[in-house]
């Protein structure tokens, strides 16, 4: 089990030096993705600093903006091309042209380049989640894959998703998954105790809190699926016809989001993996919100119409799913920056990503893409900042990737169908 930064030991491939502290912790790298895009007239920013004015999508980051990053103008030219959602998101990380048909070919995503580089260091080069089921189907002549799938080991091979919590905390922490495993916190405890005499106090009280959150996901693992609640398209019985299998996915839609979240938290603590993708529900999605209250239909949850077909209205109750998305955004970020790496906190040696396939799901409009950043990449981005490539000729979000590989010191000549990085950032 990997431990987190601690200030007594030299790590991250540092070599042993007696009495002089570690190395600054590595740049992590978070992308997360929301389909059908957002409201159409809340997706916003404007000034500086504290100062910085956010729609009302955004609000949920209020407490975030001077390490905001708002990028406003930046496409995909071949997105434009084909269908209205497949097309628009199978290449959202690699720019690259999608196939139509039987065929499924799209491009290798800037994740994945990084986890075949950047990411050897670690156990776990990339860690891929996801929150909804991968669709199979064809619509409109290109597969339904595109829309479920952002990550993709090749331009051939999208990389598999992980949807059930307990899966994705096992292939960080166990070496071996076997039904019936012990805790990964009971099967380390001696040595836990051991390390700890050892150790600052500092330190010791960051062990603890550190072992007392993987105990929490632990538990919460345990005890998801239990409630009844159904997200996602809506089946044919009101009660199952067998009886209920081993937990798997869990039923409320909100805490499947946290346990994910808190999996990825955990997995850039312990160094266990530096890349993680999270897609919180696909393009075209089939997510419900029974936990969200409804304005338009008061005494109801948002439950009454799937998230893709919400999209096309810009009414309260989809600013109010827009605004839960944020949350979640805004959750990883409040965990990132409440554990400290030396001077920094985690969230400062982080870039953290949210992207959507189109601006807003009513016109299905991609000429310029909802980005955000948030994080400092270890003191190589300044945030609080809006800036603004919409009236600029070389606007590919290609380009971005470009600069935010060129922070965790990983330098293509192009990658998609940019050569340059993007200036400013």
């Amino acid at each position: 089990m990997a431990l987190p930064w601690l200030e007594s030991f030299n790590v991250w491939g540092d070599e042993p030096r007696a009495n002089k502290p570690a190395s600054d912790a590595p740049v992590r790298l978070a992308v997360l993705f929301s389909g059908n895009g957002f409201h159409s007239k809340e997706w916003w920013a404007k000034g500086e600093g504290r100062d910085m004015e956010l729609g009302k999508v955004l609000t949920p980051l209020t407490d975030f903006r001077e390490k905001l990053l708002f990028v406003r103008g930046l496409y995909h030219e071949e997105a434009r091309k084909g269908n209205i959602h497949s097309s628009q998101t199978g290449n959202i990380l690699s720019g690259a042209p999608i196939a139509s048909g039987g065929e499924i070919r799209s491009g290798t995503s800037f994740d994945q380049l990084m986890a075949q580089t950047y990411g050897r260091s670690t156990k776990v080069p990339s860690l891929v989640l996801g929150c909804e089921h991968s669709n199979p189907s064809v619509h409109k002549n290109y597969s339904m894959l595109y829309s479920s799938h952002i990550s993709w080991n090749s331009p051939t091979t999208p990389t598999p998703l992980e949807l059930y919590p307990a899966l994705a905390f096992d292939r960080l922490f166990k070496d071996e998954v076997a039904p019936g495993d012990k805790s990964v916190l009971d099967a380390v405890l001696a040595d836990a105790q051991d390390l700890r005499r050892r150790i600052s106090t500092t330190d010791q009280r960051k062990l603890d809190e550190y072992l007392d959150s993987v105990r929490d996901v632990e538990t919460r693992i345990e005890n998801a699926g239990k409630r009844g609640e159904v997200q996602g398209w809506r089946p044919t019985l009101d009660k199952p016809n067998m009886n209920r299998p081993a937990d798997g996915i869990p039923q409320d839609i909100a805490e499947h989001m946290r346990l994910m979240i808190d999996i990825l938290v955990l997995g850039f603590q312990t160094d266990t993996t530096r890349i993680t993708t999270l897609k919180l529900n696909n393009d075209h999605s089939a997510l419900r919100f029974p936990n969200l209250a409804s304005v338009e239909q008061p005494q109801h949850g948002i439950d009454y119409m799937i998230h893709h077909l919400l999209s096309h209205s810009d009414g309260d109750d989809w600013l109010k799913v827009n605004q839960f998305f944020m949350e979640q955004v805004a959750y990883i970020a409040r965990r990132l920056d409440s554990i400290q790496e030396g001077s920094r906190t985690l969230l400062d040696n982080t870039m953290l990503m949210h992207c959507s396939s189109m601006m807003a799901g009513a016109k299905h409009d991609n000429d310029q893409l909802p980005v955000i950043l948030l994080g400092g990449a270890g003191g190589r981005i300044q945030g609080g900042r809006v800036l603004d490539y919409k009236d600029k000729p070389e606007r590919q979000l290609c380009r971005l990737f470009l600069s935010m590989m060129d922070k965790m010191d990983v330098h293509p000549e192009m990658f998609g169908d940019a050569k340059t990085m993007l200036e400013d950032v």
